[in-house]
């Protein structure tokens, strides 16, 4: 059965102690075996969040990472800088990080392979703009994104990655892709693994919905049969809203 993911990515917010204040939060509620839960604060909070979550079920994600482990490159942050505060997750392809860093497909290929080798988890994310979609692109656009910075891989490093299609005209706009669009497009995904690998690889990825999802909306998203969780952004940032939508699934 494939592992139910609730991801929260906090961007860039929350102070030293509205972070300590969220995490503390969060500790306190007994979430469901059957649910992994994930939050990614932002760099400078990432050891007293891997300090504070060492002994607990609720695991600690970067949101991005370099490439490389050394270098001059102003400003980034590598892998093995993230495995020594005890990090070994990570976010990579963030819609944001593709829109205002010019993050591309190849370079997406680069922060795979250095992830991996790494032995890290990796959450990878993809998916359509609005005009993309109105002119009936998005299935050739979302197979594109995933071609190049994975579908060279062997079938063995699919297990450290975990899936997040988001609708780029449904973050942060309050516009949400309806379940069955959101089911359609996991599908297809799905579909994509299977051409490209088989059955039992293609059934056993997780597949993450990411794009304005509310308590309101988690649990009609949630129950799609190709939806195994959501990564979820300012909704994340709301204690009881984080957790509504963790017990919905």
């Amino acid at each position: 059965m494939r592992q139910k993911i609730i991801a929260g990515n906090w961007k860039m917010n929350n102070d030293k102690e509205e972070t300590k204040s969220l995490i503390n939060s969060l500790k306190s509620i007994s979430f469901s075996k059957d649910v992994k839960v994930m939050i990614a604060p932002s760099y400078i909070h990432l050891s007293d969040a891997a300090e504070m979550l060492k002994d607990h079920k609720i695991d600690v994600l970067a949101q991005n990472m370099h490439f490389l482990n050394n270098g001059a490159y102003t400003g980034e942050i590598s892998p093995q800088m993230l495995k020594s505060i005890g990090i070994s997750k990570v976010i990579l392809g963030h819609s944001e990080r593709r829109i205002y860093y010019n993050e591309t497909e190849n370079s997406l290929k680069q922060k795979i392979k250095a992830a991996i080798e790494s032995n890290f988890e990796i959450i990878f994310c993809f998916g359509e703009q609005l005009s993309d979609r109105k002119k009936g692109k998005h299935f050739d656009l979302i197979k594109n994104q995933l071609k190049i910075p994975l579908f060279h891989l062997e079938s063995n490093s699919w297990k450290r990655i975990i899936l997040a299609y988001e609708p780029v005209w449904a973050i942060g706009t309050g516009e949400t892709a309806t379940p069955n669009q959101v089911q359609e497009m996991h599908s297809f995904i799905r579909g994509l693994i299977k051409q490209n690998y088989n059955d039992d690889l293609a059934n056993s990825i997780s597949i993450l919905y990411g794009g304005s999802v509310k308590s309101k909306n988690s649990k009609e998203i949630f129950s799609q049969d190709d939806v195994d969780g959501g990564l979820i952004g300012g909704a994340s940032l709301d204690f009881s809203e984080f957790v509504k939508i963790i017990e919905s699934i």
